[in-house]
């Protein structure tokens, strides 16, 4: 996210940022040219010099920092998931109704050109009346990850399921009804606590079916595949942010292939999200929109401890304008890290 600010000059500029190892403060803030760094301790100084925040911190700190941005009336762009629980989405949407502020969930493929056409072949007809959709999503996650422990709100449905959930209820245009879920876990130690593999199954009202499986300890797989009458499109890679995205698309036996090179996925959101605070606009993902993910991953994780299937509430997602999320930026080269590793093993 901190190397999109250059493509975000219009309206964004980094003002301070906040870390809890002091290296990774001055180190960050040297490179970027930042100029306040702050630790967690200071977090409160930081929100009376900035007008939002962006929350990238373990799951379950989310609700935390987005409620106390936003009792400070400060605008909040918060990571995937929400948060860890339905009710913490909830409180945080009612701090930031309370406060008049934005509150915006990051789900970067909303922004993103190749996504955003496989959901236009699907709304469009081209692939016929929608069937089904399936999913594979995983990682070797490296020993120690905040994504392994439980007290952070980790798990896999957490991390990379919401993209496969998301992506299902976008491209059905529609909210399932039901889901079921088994977890398994094959003894490996340093996944103990959370579900190291899970596989899951969402109906819709619609009769459409969505099936994905998500594991943290299995090769490096981003995919998905929806089936209509008259077709199907397979996007490979679909989730990645490191690379050009694609899909193959195949209609009465014959296939074309649609891919963009690498893209910053990253300041279409800056942009998007600094636009909606400058020019009052509600913002999409919503607050809303990431809570019904919520919901959906807590009744999967119900569903995998009772064996049985588990009733999803109704919800109507709120209708807004798309057309502005249609921003497109050059992509970046992977920035050196520092005082930390990547997530992947490989």
């Amino acid at each position: 996210m901190i190397p999109a600010f250059a493509h975000a000059r219009r309206n964004s500029t980094l003002v301070a940022i906040v870390s809890g190892d002091r290296t990774k403060r001055r180190e960050i803030a040297k490179r970027y040219r930042v100029e306040h760094a702050f630790s967690y301790d200071d977090y409160d100084q930081c929100l009376r010099l900035v007008d939002a925040v962006y929350i990238a911190l373990p799951n379950s700190m989310h609700a935390e920092y987005a409620i106390r941005a936003a009792r400070a009336g400060v605008h909040v762009l918060c990571e995937k998931p929400m948060a860890v629980t339905v009710q913490e989405c909830r409180q945080m949407i009612a701090a930031g109704r309370k406060a008049e502020v934005k509150l915006m969930v990051a789900y970067r493929l909303h922004f993103e050109a190749v996504n955003l056409a496989a959901i236009d072949v699907a709304r469009r007809g081209d692939l016929g009346e929608l069937k089904f959709f399936n999913s594979s999503f995983s990682m070797r996650v490296r020993r120690g990850d905040i994504r392994t422990k439980r007290s952070c709100g980790g798990g896999t449905l957490y991390d990379i399921g919401v993209y496969c959930i998301n992506a299902a209820r976008n491209l059905f245009r529609a909210e399932p009804t039901e889901v079921s879920a088994i977890s398994i876990n094959s003894g490996v130690a340093t996944l103990a606590e959370i579900d190291e593999t899970t596989a899951a199954t969402l109906r819709f009202g619609n009769d459409h079916v969505a099936t994905f499986i998500t594991s943290f300890n299995a090769a490096d797989v981003g995919a998905y595949r929806i089936v209509g009458t008259k077709g199907e499109l397979h996007a490979d890679p679909a989730y990645e942010y490191a690379e050009g995205l694609g899909f193959t698309l195949t209609v009465d036996g014959k296939s074309t292939r649609q891919k963009i090179s690498k893209r910053d996925q990253f300041a279409p959101e800056l942009l998007y999200f600094s636009d909606c605070i400058i020019k009052d606009r509600s913002p999409e993902p919503s607050g809303e929109e990431g809570l019904q993910d919520v919901r959906i991953v807590q009744a999967l994780y119900e569903s995998s401890r009772t064996g049985k299937p588990v009733k999803i509430r109704p919800f109507r997602k709120p209708q807004r304008p798309t057309g502005r999320q249609r921003i497109t930026r050059p992509g970046i080269r992977k920035p050196s890290l520092i005082k930390v590793q990547s997530a992947s093993q490989d």
